[in-house]
């Protein structure tokens, strides 16, 4: 019997992505935008940083989740160089969110929906993946897409609703 085996990265960005996903439904249930980031060492999975959207909240553009989960993660290792990381989110960074792991240097990026609107990993701009930059990462598009995209979107389809019932 030939059974397909998942390799150790794979089962551990899944279950980042997971780990993320639960961030991100926290956000939505308090108004935020559902979502969520987690920065784990690529060899081990030890969880470095993690956290959802706090634009509301905080009050701040710079409020997202991937920004938030990279300084800690940063604090957490006492150094901004995350080479030995990966980044888990809900939904392609950013501009803003892309330069962040460009500076923080980033290993890797793994991200479940794509964003049409403002990606600038694969979806508007391919930023991570710029030769012209001092640092370019691996991208891994795609995990658990279907159940990260549904987050946004019920989010998004209540919001409308709540906003037509007046």
């Amino acid at each position: 019997m030939n059974q397909t085996k998942t390799s150790p990265s794979e089962s551990t960005d899944r279950a980042m992505m997971q780990r993320a996903i639960r961030l991100a439904a926290q956000a939505g249930a308090i108004g935020e935008v559902p979502i969520g980031a987690v920065v784990y060492e690529t060899a081990t999975g030890a969880v470095l940083g993690e956290a959802s959207n706090r634009r509301e909240r905080d009050r701040s553009p710079t409020g997202h989740a991937e920004h938030d989960a990279i300084c800690r993660a940063a604090r957490a290792t006492g150094d901004w160089r995350l080479n030995h990381c990966s980044l888990a989110v809900t939904l392609e960074p950013c501009c803003m969110c892309a330069g962040l792991i460009v500076n923080a240097r980033i290993g890797r990026v793994v991200f479940g929906a794509a964003d049409p609107k403002a990606g600038a990993v694969r979806t508007l701009h391919q930023l991570l993946e710029d030769a012209r930059l001092n640092h370019q990462c691996e991208v891994v598009p795609g995990v658990l897409a279907p159940e990260c995209a549904k987050l946004l979107t019920a989010f998004f389809r209540e919001l409308r609703g709540s906003t037509t019932d007046a």
